[in-house]
């Protein structure tokens, strides 16, 4: 498993320095700009979003360059090649959430807190960690049943399924609270959020398991 991890992180890392880069610019932008809510929704939802989709973007290196066929012959399981892209994804999300959250509290050291209540910005993590988990959800299927030709738009898909399933989840939640949620309310939302995109992204890897076990290359 660490093999294929660090195949995964080498195969990701040249966009990762790209997308990097653009993040600590935008974190010092962050850290330094005052009465800036809507850059600060953005940034963190670029943050978490973006390094999700960074592992899944860099699956269509291993079509182009064979190794998606290569390490099939290697010493490790069918399974275990679809876990370690379920773990990537998730350190990746590790990494976006923590460079967010420390641009993000930073800014609120300087400036205070750029929202309406305070606990609104537990449902900016929870809205950003659902989505890319979502799309992982989606994309990893999509990616076993179409084929690494299609692996683009398997990705354009599973960020617009992701989004279609993060507002029903969000209506739904809206409708049980109402419109003016109290602060106990807005947590258990939070909480509902992560924990339904958490289920649903670990349900997803049985299925690309059983798929890719019966792909044919």
């Amino acid at each position: 498993m660490s093999g294929l991890l660090k195949n995964n992180f080498y195969t990701a890392l040249s966009n990762a320095r790209i997308f990097l880069a653009v993040m600590l610019f935008m974190s010092v932008c962050v850290v330094w700009s005052n009465d800036a809510q809507a850059f600060v929704m953005g940034y963190m939802l670029l943050g978490m979003t973006g390094f999700s989709v960074i592992p899944m973007a860099g699956i269509r290196k291993e079509s182009a360059s064979r190794w998606s066929r290569y390490k099939l012959t290697a010493p490790v399981k069918r399974k275990d090649i679809v876990k370690s892209y379920y773990v990537s994804q998730l350190l990746w999300l590790s990494a976006g959430v923590l460079l967010t959250g420390m641009g993000v509290g930073l800014s609120i050291l300087l400036h205070g807190v750029p929202f309406d209540r305070n606990i609104d910005i537990l449902m900016l993590f929870a809205v950003g960690t659902g989505l890319s988990l979502f799309a992982g959800a989606v994309f990893f299927p999509l990616y076993c049943f179409w084929g690494e030709e299609r692996s683009e738009i398997a990705l354009a898909f599973s960020l617009l399924g992701a989004a279609g399933l993060l507002a029903w989840l969000t209506a739904g939640i809206n409708s049980l609270f109402g419109p003016h949620m109290s602060t106990a309310q807005i947590i258990l939302g939070a909480a509902m959020v992560f924990v339904c995109a958490l289920l649903t992204f670990f349900l997803s890897c049985p299925l690309t398991a059983f798929l890719f076990q019966r792909k044919e290359f």
